[in-house]
């Protein structure tokens, strides 16, 4: 046990994970490559994404209760993620993260996530063009 308060202690919460996901959300609907990666229905994959990140960055436990273990990868595969996708997808976050005002040393552990986790999701080699 540490007595160095959770990331989602140090963020402020549910609140400020709230506040990440809308504006995240808010930034792939107007974009052309990843929106049709989306369902038609933004609304689930919000909460699923809202619930991931508070367990993940140490809030409660409701996403592994109500969805069992995350396989990102599993849950990712059905969509083509290149490295032009998975850029894409890293700099939304980013910028929803610097939206909801994410203070240090918060914002460094959850870039370094994000960007370790979306590197991980690429499923599609990079087109090699002919020589």
């Amino acid at each position: 046990m540490s007595d160095r308060p959770s990331i989602y202690e140090q963020i402020g919460g549910a609140a400020t994970i709230r506040r990440i996901v809308d504006r995240f959300y808010a930034r792939v609907e107007r974009d052309p490559l990843l929106r049709p990666m989306f369902p038609a229905d933004l609304e689930p994959g919000k909460e699923h994404q809202f619930l991931f990140l508070c367990q993940y960055f140490g809030g409660p436990d409701d996403y592994n209760r109500l969805r069992g273990h995350p396989r990102l990868r599993m849950r990712h595969a059905p969509f083509p993620i290149d490295q032009v996708a998975r850029d894409a997808w890293l700099a939304h976050m980013l910028a929803a993260l610097d939206e909801a005002g994410v203070p240090e040393p918060a914002r460094t552990a959850m870039h370094r996530y994000f960007e370790q986790a979306s590197t991980a999701m690429i499923n599609q080699a990079p087109l090699i063009e002919p020589s």
